[in-house]
Parts: C-alpha cells; structure tokens; sequence
C-alpha cells in the first residue's frame, strides 16, 4: 500500500520546520514584549465546549472524534435508521478537535479563574483542525498563533493587538493591510435597514462580499428574505469608507454609533504611533465567527493573492458559555500555514537562521576524525550549531553533504592541519580558505 497523509495536512521537512520556527519565534518575541504570558490546551475538547460558538457554518467544519470502544452499542439506532447524522453524532461522539483556540482559552479562563490575575494576557502557539475544503492557503490541519486579554474592557487592547500585528508584520517584511471594524457598525447597518432580527444572516451574506461581489451579496440577502428596500440601504452604507459619514446614517441606530464611539476610543490610542503596514477602516468586514462583539481586525498580505493571514476582535461574554459572566476579552490570530506561503512565495526568509547548521568539520582518516571531534566540542561549547561527518569518508562525499545541508562553512582536518594545531575553514558561498586555530574559527564564525 502506498502512504499517505490525509487530506488538508501536510509533511514538513527540516527546512521547512525551521522556516516555521522562525514565524513562531518572531511572533513569540513580540507578544512576550508586550507583556502575554504562555498556556497550551488539549487537541481535544468536550464536544459540548466546541458546538453552539462558531455559528451554524462554523459547527459543520467541526471534526467530530469517536467514542472509546463499542461506540455503536450506544449509538441512537433510529438515527441510523433514519440516515440521520447530525442526530447519531451525540450517541457516538462526545469529543471534537479544536476549531481554534479563542473558545478552548474562554474555557480554560473559566476553569482557572481562581488562578490567574485579571486583567489576564496571554498567547498560546498550537494546532487546529477544521473541516473545510482544501485549497491554496486553506488546510484541515494548521497552526494558529493567538494573543488573547480578558477581564477589560479598555480599548487601549485594541490598539495594543493591532500594534502587535503591525510590529509582527514589519519584522517578518510582509507588506500587510489591517482592516479594521466594529461589529457594533454592522449591527448598525442592520438597525438603519430596519432588519435588526435578521443581523446574523446579513453579516453571512457581508462575509463573503470579497468572494462573490455586490451583486452575489445582494443575490444571497435577497435568498434570505431580506427585502429589496433593505438590501438598496445596506447595498449604500457599505459603500461607506470612513466613520464620519456613519453618524448621520446611524442617526436612529444607538448601536451603530456606539460602534462608532468605540473606534474613534481605538483610534485616540493607536494613532499616537504611525504604524508600518497600512491599518484602514473596512465597514465590509464582517468576520463570520458569532462571538464577536465589538472590533474586528482581519490582515491581507499586499504582494501575494492570498486569503487573510490573521483576524480577531473583541468578545464581551464568551466565557459566559462557560458559566463567568461579564469578562470581556479581545484577541488576534496569525495564520501560520498561510503566512509561511505568503513568506515563502515571496522569498522573505533569511537565508541564516538561529537553528541552521553554521559549520561542519570533515576529516581525511581516523585520527583527524578524533581531532576534529575534540574541534566540535570547544565550537559547540562556544555556542556554534556544529556537527561532524560521522565518518572519514572520500573527501567529495562529505563535501556533498554539507553542500546538500547548506552549510556555510566547513572545516577540513588532515594530518597537516593537526600538526599545525588549525584546521582549513573554508567559505562554501565564497570559496576562500583559512588555515585558523579553533579559537579563530570560533570568533570569526560567532
């Protein structure tokens, strides 16, 4: 049988490894600068945890686990009877992977409340899994990288997320746009259409604005019995590029001009610092998960067709979910997977990275092979990612190696080298060589 993986996932090489552990080290760095601490959550939670929070698209891309054993003994027979799946699935599955990790975190605020201090600022870098189809930036299995603050409701957190994303971005040398908006403004628009119990079914149709158009939006509102008179009054504020216009079409919308107030509140902070990337209003983003409440953020790359490659907002009461009322959180993701690709197709990674292997040492015979082995130590010692051939192979054979492995530098060791004390450092990009003392090697190579 041929192997293979399944679908949506994907096999990383060493390269490709270490190419994502420089995204997750620059991203780590910021967050801890700007003061988040670190947790990890299981790769399973309790399908009652997970239902119920992304909305009724979210819950279908939910990656329902089997129950332990026997499942089928406990299984709801006149659901299968019936061909009815999303009736058996209770009976036969009682975990799910994780989604994400904004409503694993809500939860595990929830269960440490008595351990942690609020307000509580923390980031969390792991795997989720979504059952979505796959495709160019979009897999089943993927890392998501959150910075998340809950128990205020300051806005200054906003402002913070969205320095945090542009600070990222910049040093990654991704040329992003930062969208901006306020679920309050959608509401809004809702409210001024005169469709305010039709709200999640307009921000579903605004979802997909990007993808399908004004007229595929129009298309899809009016396919949710939204009338003609409403869709032409969203059809004109969505048109809207900057708040002030907003106030006199929110006239009669309370909520609509707090969502207003709140993003002129976010701007008052962020704007005492001119950002790198370009950070604009958006009044079409509508981000599809249900639980935002306030600002929302998504980020696109500028340089590359690419879905967003990071998104998030503000979230008054999830963990009321969980049984804490009343603690506000606000948070932001990074796409891994998709700001790999974008980084990749667009050639940003170092060519040297803090886990590359910086010089390899290859021997002529067995003696040399023990000199050189005493060489790694002391380099090692000196902090220096260095490795040996394992054997004193024919010189080309080794000399391949290093050239397969990339490495900068190699130092060739015979009996002329060890009875000068040195070895022969040779620059692999440059050719040039030096005969230089371990001591040499090491402050030239650090």
């Amino acid at each position: 049988m041929k192997p293979s993986i399944p679908k949506g996932t994907r096999d990383f090489t060493p390269e490709q490894v270490s190419k994502r552990n420089y995204i997750f080290d620059t991203i780590k760095k910021v967050f801890i600068k700007y003061g988040y601490q670190p947790i990890e959550t299981p790769a399973m939670e309790s399908l009652s945890t997970l239902t119920g929070k992304y909305g009724e698209e979210g819950d279908k891309l939910l990656f329902k686990v089997l129950n332990n054993g026997e499942f089928l003994n406990k299984a709801d027979k006149q659901a299968i009877a019936d061909g009815n799946s999303a009736k058996l699935i209770p009976s036969i599955s009682k975990r799910g992977l994780r989604y994400d990790l904004t409503v694993p975190f809500a939860r595990f605020v929830v269960m440490h409340q008595n351990e942690i201090s609020f307000p509580f600022k923390r980031y969390q870098i792991q795997p989720v899994w979504r059952a979505d189809r796959p495709q160019k930036g979009r897999y089943q299995e993927f890392y998501q990288c959150d910075v998340d603050v809950v128990g205020s409701d300051s806005l200054m957190y906003e402002a913070e997320l969205v320095q945090i994303y542009d600070e990222v971005f910049a040093t990654l040398g991704v040329n992003a746009e930062i969208k901006v908006n306020n679920r309050k403004i959608l509401e809004g628009i809702a409210e001024a259409a005169g469709i305010s119990d039709q709200f999640m079914d307009m921000t579903m149709a605004i979802d997909k604005l990007d993808k399908i158009g004004i007229e595929g939006v129009r298309k899809d509102l009016a396919g949710r019995d939204i009338a003609e008179t409403a869709i032409d009054k969203i059809e004109k504020m969505l048109g809207v590029t900057s708040l002030a216009p907003l106030k006199e079409l929110f006239a009669d919308s309370p909520t609509g001009l707090k969502g207003i107030e709140e993003l002129e509140a976010f701007h008052s902070y962020f704007d005492l610092k001119t950002p790198t990337n370009e950070v604009v209003f958006d009044i079409t983003l509508a981000r599809g998960l249900s639980y935002y409440t306030g600002c929302i953020f998504e980020v696109k790359a500028k340089d590359v067709k690419m879905g967003s490659i990071g998104g998030g907002g503000r979230y008054d009461d999830l963990t009321g979910n969980f049984g804490l009322k009343n603690v506000s959180g606000v948070g932001v993701s990074f796409g891994a997977a998709r700001i790999f690709d974008v980084m990749e197709e667009l050639e940003l990674f170092p060519k040297e990275r803090g886990d590359s292997l910086k010089l390899l040492l290859v021997a002529f015979d067995d003696p040399a092979h023990k000199y050189a082995f005493d060489c790694l130590n002391k380099v090692r010692a000196a902090g220096i990612n260095a490795d040996l051939y394992p054997s004193p192979a024919k010189m080309k054979k080794q000399m391949k190696y290093a050239n397969d492995r990339k490495v900068p530098f190699v130092a060739v060791i015979g009996s002329n080298e060890m009875e000068a004390g040195k070895v022969q450092l040779k620059n692999m990009e440059t050719g040039e060589q030096s005969l230089l003392t371990t001591e040499e090697v090491i402050e030239q190579l650090f």
